[in-house]
Protein backbone atom coordinates (compact mmCIF):
# COMPACT_ATOMS: atom_id res chain seq x y z
CA UNK A 1 0.00 0.00 0.00
CA UNK A 2 1.24 3.50 -0.85
CA UNK A 3 2.32 5.76 2.00
CA UNK A 4 0.44 8.75 0.57
CA UNK A 5 -3.29 8.79 -0.21
CA UNK A 6 -3.96 7.87 -3.79
CA UNK A 7 -6.38 9.55 -6.19
CA UNK A 8 -9.95 8.46 -5.44
CA UNK A 9 -9.25 7.77 -1.75
CA UNK A 10 -11.68 9.10 0.87
CA UNK A 11 -10.47 11.93 3.11
CA UNK A 12 -9.44 10.55 6.49
CA UNK A 13 -11.33 12.22 9.31
CA UNK A 14 -9.60 14.24 12.01
CA UNK A 15 -10.49 15.99 15.24
CA UNK A 16 -7.84 18.57 15.97
CA UNK A 17 -7.40 21.78 17.96
CA UNK A 18 -7.09 25.03 16.02
CA UNK A 19 -5.40 28.32 16.72
CA UNK A 20 -8.85 29.94 17.12
CA UNK A 21 -9.51 27.87 20.27
CA UNK A 22 -11.97 25.46 18.62
CA UNK A 23 -11.64 21.84 17.49
CA UNK A 24 -12.40 20.82 13.91
CA UNK A 25 -13.27 17.60 12.10
CA UNK A 26 -14.15 16.94 8.45
CA UNK A 27 -17.85 17.47 9.26
CA UNK A 28 -17.13 21.12 10.09
CA UNK A 29 -16.38 21.72 6.40
CA UNK A 30 -19.43 19.88 5.03
CA UNK A 31 -20.65 22.99 3.21
CA UNK A 32 -17.49 23.19 1.07
CA UNK A 33 -17.82 21.98 -2.51
CA UNK A 34 -14.06 21.42 -2.57
CA UNK A 35 -11.80 20.95 0.43
CA UNK A 36 -8.07 21.64 0.38
CA UNK A 37 -6.21 20.04 3.28
CA UNK A 38 -2.56 21.00 3.36
CA UNK A 39 0.30 20.16 5.66
CA UNK A 40 2.30 23.18 6.65
CA UNK A 41 4.32 24.55 9.58
CA UNK A 42 5.85 27.71 11.03
CA UNK A 43 9.53 27.48 10.10
CA UNK A 44 10.02 25.85 6.68
CA UNK A 45 11.46 28.26 4.07
CA UNK A 46 9.26 26.68 1.38
CA UNK A 47 6.16 27.42 3.47
CA UNK A 48 7.34 30.92 4.37
CA UNK A 49 8.16 31.59 0.73
CA UNK A 50 4.80 30.44 -0.61
CA UNK A 51 2.26 31.35 2.11
CA UNK A 52 1.20 34.50 0.28
CA UNK A 53 0.70 32.56 -2.97
CA UNK A 54 -1.41 30.05 -1.01
CA UNK A 55 -3.37 32.96 0.48
CA UNK A 56 -4.01 34.36 -3.00
CA UNK A 57 -5.26 30.98 -4.23
CA UNK A 58 -7.50 30.50 -1.17
CA UNK A 59 -8.99 33.98 -1.62
CA UNK A 60 -9.44 33.52 -5.38
CA UNK A 61 -11.51 30.36 -4.89
CA UNK A 62 -13.31 31.30 -1.66
CA UNK A 63 -16.42 32.40 -3.55
CA UNK A 64 -16.44 29.16 -5.54
CA UNK A 65 -17.08 26.84 -2.62
CA UNK A 66 -13.46 26.02 -1.80
CA UNK A 67 -12.24 25.86 1.82
CA UNK A 68 -8.62 25.54 2.96
CA UNK A 69 -7.48 23.72 6.10
CA UNK A 70 -3.85 23.97 7.20
CA UNK A 71 -2.40 21.28 9.47
CA UNK A 72 0.91 21.45 11.34
CA UNK A 73 2.12 17.95 12.21
CA UNK A 74 5.77 18.82 12.82
CA UNK A 75 7.42 17.79 16.08
CA UNK A 76 8.13 20.77 18.31
CA UNK A 77 11.15 18.84 19.56
CA UNK A 78 12.77 19.20 16.13
CA UNK A 79 11.95 22.90 15.69
CA UNK A 80 10.64 24.72 18.77
CA UNK A 81 8.97 27.33 16.54
CA UNK A 82 6.59 24.64 15.27
CA UNK A 83 4.83 24.45 18.65
CA UNK A 84 1.21 25.48 19.16
CA UNK A 85 2.02 28.86 20.74
CA UNK A 86 3.98 29.85 17.63
CA UNK A 87 1.10 28.66 15.45
CA UNK A 88 -1.27 30.98 17.32
CA UNK A 89 1.20 33.85 16.99
CA UNK A 90 1.60 33.25 13.26
CA UNK A 91 -2.14 33.36 12.66
CA UNK A 92 -2.50 36.50 14.79
CA UNK A 93 0.23 38.17 12.74
CA UNK A 94 -0.78 37.06 9.24
CA UNK A 95 -4.56 36.36 9.43
CA UNK A 96 -4.41 33.59 6.85
CA UNK A 97 -7.79 32.65 5.27
CA UNK A 98 -7.76 29.08 6.59
CA UNK A 99 -8.14 27.33 9.91
CA UNK A 100 -4.79 26.19 11.29
CA UNK A 101 -4.91 22.84 13.08
CA UNK A 102 -2.34 21.15 15.33
CA UNK A 103 -1.67 17.45 14.79
CA UNK A 104 0.72 16.91 17.70
CA UNK A 105 0.37 13.08 17.74
CA UNK A 106 1.07 13.09 13.96
CA UNK A 107 -1.76 10.60 13.38
CA UNK A 108 -3.37 12.76 10.72
CA UNK A 109 -0.07 13.22 8.87
CA UNK A 110 0.29 9.44 8.81
CA UNK A 111 -3.33 8.92 7.69
CA UNK A 112 -2.88 11.29 4.75
CA UNK A 113 0.71 10.31 4.04
CA UNK A 114 2.03 13.85 4.27
CA UNK A 115 5.53 13.99 2.81
CA UNK A 116 6.58 17.62 2.93
CA UNK A 117 5.62 21.12 4.00
CA UNK A 118 3.71 22.27 2.11
CA UNK A 119 1.83 19.21 0.76
CA UNK A 120 -1.68 19.76 -0.65
CA UNK A 121 -4.59 17.30 -0.81
CA UNK A 122 -7.72 18.40 -2.73
CA UNK A 123 -11.02 16.60 -2.17
CA UNK A 124 -14.23 16.86 -4.19
CA UNK A 125 -17.78 17.18 -2.84
CA UNK A 126 -17.82 13.47 -1.93
CA UNK A 127 -14.45 13.95 -0.19
CA UNK A 128 -12.61 11.81 -2.70
CA UNK A 129 -9.03 12.84 -3.48
CA UNK A 130 -8.76 14.52 -6.88
CA UNK A 131 -5.36 16.22 -6.56
CA UNK A 132 -2.27 15.81 -4.40
CA UNK A 133 1.17 17.40 -4.48
CA UNK A 134 2.55 20.89 -4.76
CA UNK A 135 1.10 24.31 -5.36
CA UNK A 136 4.02 26.22 -6.90
CA UNK A 137 6.89 24.58 -8.74
CA UNK A 138 9.22 26.94 -6.84
CA UNK A 139 7.64 27.59 -3.42
CA UNK A 140 10.84 28.91 -1.87
CA UNK A 141 11.11 31.66 -4.50
CA UNK A 142 7.59 32.24 -5.82
CA UNK A 143 8.79 34.96 -8.18
CA UNK A 144 10.62 32.24 -10.12
CA UNK A 145 7.65 29.84 -10.20
CA UNK A 146 6.43 28.88 -13.67
CA UNK A 147 3.28 26.97 -12.69
CA UNK A 148 0.79 26.78 -9.84
CA UNK A 149 -0.43 23.18 -10.01
CA UNK A 150 -2.85 23.64 -7.11
CA UNK A 151 -4.55 26.59 -8.79
CA UNK A 152 -4.69 24.73 -12.09
CA UNK A 153 -6.37 21.76 -10.37
CA UNK A 154 -8.89 24.05 -8.64
CA UNK A 155 -9.69 25.74 -11.97
CA UNK A 156 -10.36 22.33 -13.50
CA UNK A 157 -12.66 21.35 -10.62
CA UNK A 158 -14.50 24.69 -10.65
CA UNK A 159 -15.05 24.32 -14.42
CA UNK A 160 -16.43 20.80 -14.03
CA UNK A 161 -13.46 19.18 -15.77
CA UNK A 162 -11.38 16.27 -14.51
CA UNK A 163 -8.09 17.45 -13.02
CA UNK A 164 -5.59 17.36 -15.89
CA UNK A 165 -2.56 16.69 -13.69
CA UNK A 166 -3.87 14.98 -10.54
CA UNK A 167 -0.51 14.09 -8.96
CA UNK A 168 2.68 16.12 -8.60
CA UNK A 169 5.60 15.83 -6.21
CA UNK A 170 5.30 18.17 -3.23
CA UNK A 171 8.29 20.49 -2.86
CA UNK A 172 9.44 21.51 0.60
CA UNK A 173 10.94 20.36 3.87
CA UNK A 174 10.08 16.84 4.99
CA UNK A 175 7.60 16.47 7.83
CA UNK A 176 9.51 16.52 11.14
CA UNK A 177 8.61 13.19 12.77
CA UNK A 178 8.74 12.85 16.53
CA UNK A 179 11.88 11.12 17.79
CA UNK A 180 13.50 11.01 14.36
CA UNK A 181 16.35 12.89 12.70
CA UNK A 182 15.08 16.09 11.07
CA UNK A 183 15.77 14.66 7.59
CA UNK A 184 14.15 11.26 8.24
CA UNK A 185 11.28 10.05 6.11
CA UNK A 186 9.37 6.79 6.47
CA UNK A 187 11.01 4.13 4.29
CA UNK A 188 7.77 3.53 2.39
CA UNK A 189 7.46 7.26 1.56
CA UNK A 190 8.74 8.18 -1.87
CA UNK A 191 8.15 10.57 -4.75
CA UNK A 192 4.57 10.45 -6.00
CA UNK A 193 5.64 10.85 -9.62
CA UNK A 194 8.63 9.04 -11.04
Amino acid sequence: MAFTLEIGAKAPDFNLPATDGKRYSLADFAEAETLVVFFTCNHCPYVLGSDEATRATAEKFQGRGVRFVGINSNSRHTYAEDDFAHMVGRMEEFHFPWVYLHDEPQDVARAYGALRTPHFFVFDRGRRLVYTGRALDNPREPGKATVNDLERALEDIASGRPVRVPVTNPIGCNVKWEGKDKHWMPPEACDLVR
